[in-house]
C-alpha cells in the first residue's frame, strides 16, 4: 500500500487551488483619448463654458470608440459629441463632431481641424 500515488486531475498544478490564485478575466480593451487630445478638447470646452455656451460634459470610453459629449444643461441630450473611432482612421479620419440630431458636422484625421467647426468666430465690437 505504500506504492499508491494520489490521483491528480488534469491541469491541476502542485499548488492547492484557491479563489485568489484564479487568473483574472482579461479586461476588454477600450478606446480612449490621449492626454494631448483631452487637453485640446478641454481647452475648447473651458473657453465655451466661460462664454456661457456650454455647461456640462460626459466622457465615455467604449470598446470601439471614445466619446466626449457636450451639454448646454445637465439634463439635456448632448449638443455635440466629439468621437474618436480608430476603425475609421485610414478612411475618413478617426475624429468626428456629431450634432444633436446625429448629423456629422466635421470628420478628419487631425483633432484641431475637426474641433475648428465648434470654435466661435470673433465678433467685432462696434
Amino acid at each position: 500500500m505504500g506504492d499508491v500515488e494520489p490521483i491528480r486531475q488534469a491541469g491541476a498544478g502542485s499548488l492547492p487551488a484557491s479563489p485568489q490564485a484564479a487568473p483574472a478575466p482579461a479586461a476588454t480593451p477600450r478606446v480612449t483619448f490621449t492626454r494631448a487630445e483631452l487637453d485640446r478638447i478641454l481647452d475648447l470646452y473651458g473657453r465655451m463654458v466661460a462664454a456661457g455656451e456650454w455647461r456640462d460634459y460626459a466622457i465615455d470610453f467604449l470598446k470601439d470608440k471614445a466619446v466626449f459629449s457636450i451639454f448646454r444643461r445637465s439634463l439635456d441630450v448632448p449638443l455635440y459629441r466629439i468621437e474618436k473611432d480608430p476603425k475609421l482612421a485610414r478612411r475618413q479620419g478617426a475624429y468626428s463632431v456629431v450634432s444633436q440630431t446625429g448629423l456629422i458636422l466635421k470628420r478628419g484625421h487631425e483633432l484641431p481641424r475637426v474641433l475648428a467647426v465648434l470654435e466661435k468666430p470673433l465678433r467685432a465690437i462696434g
